[in-house]
């Protein structure tokens, strides 16, 4: 795949140990946007899983991280998923619901549709393994991600309020 821009050829895979090292670099990346945003909860630089963490995670299918590379097998994003299960009740469906827990593009990167390459392949993962939904979660004030996923489809589920004291 070839960006709008007419740079590097990209394609995404399943994460593997030699990406650690760019993933805890763009964790960081996260965390700072969120720090910015809501400095009440978010410290900063930090990242939410060191070295060891993270390289547990690999091979975990209930958890599958995968990463957006260029030609050169440089990482130029991460989208981190974990499976979460409604069990059938009285009340609810039994579903499978693939949970987006973070996704982020380098930022030098950005604007060459690797977010929109990392999410149309958790989407056809999920149709492929028969999930129900994909969800996902953003802070407010993170407007730039949420015109994103707007753009890709998403909807509201529900909204979360808070007020903090």
């Amino acid at each position: 795949m070839t960006s709008a821009r007419g740079a590097k050829r990209m394609h995404v895979r399943r994460a593997q140990e030699r990406d650690v090292d760019d993933i805890l670099r763009l964790l960081v990346e996260v965390n700072m946007v969120h720090h910015a945003i809501r400095p009440d909860l978010f410290k900063g630089p930090a990242t939410k899983y060191d070295a060891r963490e993270l390289l547990a995670k690999l091979d975990d299918d209930k958890e599958p991280i995968f990463v957006c590379v260029d030609e050169n097998d440089a990482l130029l994003g991460y989208i981190f998923c974990q499976v979460e299960v409604t069990e059938e009740s009285e009340l609810r469906h039994g579903i499978r619901t693939l949970y987006i827990d973070d996704l982020c593009v380098d930022e030098r990167v950005r604007g060459m549709h690797v977010g929109r390459s990392l999410y149309e392949h958790v989407l056809d993962y999920a149709r492929r393994n028969r999930f129900h939904n994909v969800t996902l979660h953003v802070w407010g004030g993170n407007d730039a991600a949420l015109r994103f996923y707007r753009k890709m489809g998403m909807t509201d589920q529900f909204i979360c309020l808070e007020q903090v004291l």
